[in-house]
């Protein structure tokens, strides 16, 4: 079972989480911040992987600590989950329409992190939630799961589907990768596992 449980604890969150990559889309999610349990909820929709993560933070400071320590928690869940990630399809992007928004995410999930975060947002906060804080989320979960992701934005208007398209995209290169593993319907490259190049 590709099954991983996280805790994490420090002066400013108390974090626990679980990842189930063979799952169904199950989300079991309380942050204490209503825009990112949605955000975690819609990963485990569009990716079907099952996610169940309890955190209680310094929220009377601000949502930073929390927001960033639970993409920590998500990744590196998921990393330990996919274990020596043999036979995943390392590679893909995906192209995320949004009514007028359009977002370009690419993934390479080599245990390779980085993030290039090319998304602009017009509004300070959506929510209670300010808009910088996605950029961290995304840093911390590429960090913690080991993998290179290259998030733009091509135009769109409405904040809430640019972060939105952001997170799908992500969601369901997730979805592919996790898939060719052996769950739902997607093979690994040239049709058969592999182990990841190293370097």
């Amino acid at each position: 079972m590709r099954v991983a449980t996280v805790e994490r604890n420090t002066k400013e969150t108390q974090i626990t989480g679980r990842v189930d990559l063979d799952g169904t889309g199950i989300a079991e999610v309380s942050t204490g911040i209503g825009f990112l349990d949605h955000m975690l909820e819609q990963l485990a929709k569009h990716s079907l992987i099952d996610i169940s993560l309890r955190a209680v933070g310094d929220l009377y400071i601000d949502f930073h600590h929390t927001t960033e320590d639970t993409g920590y928690v998500v990744g590196e869940a998921v990393s330990r989950a996919l274990g020596n990630r043999a036979g995943i399809a390392r590679y893909g992007t995906a192209m995320i329409p949004m009514d007028e928004t359009l977002t370009r995410v690419s993934l390479d999930a080599s245990n390779r992190p980085y993030l290039i975060w090319k998304v602009v947002f017009t509004q300070p906060k959506l929510g209670e939630m300010d808009t910088e804080l996605f950029k961290e989320w995304f840093q911390a979960f590429a960090q913690s799961a080991g993998v290179t992701l290259h998030v733009e934005n091509l135009y769109g208007e409405n904040n809430h589907h640019i972060v939105e398209s952001c997170h799908e995209g992500r969601d369901y290169r997730l979805r592919i990768g996790q898939s060719a593993l052996g769950g739902k319907g997607f093979r690994a490259r040239g049709g058969r596992g592999g182990n990841l190049r190293p370097d």
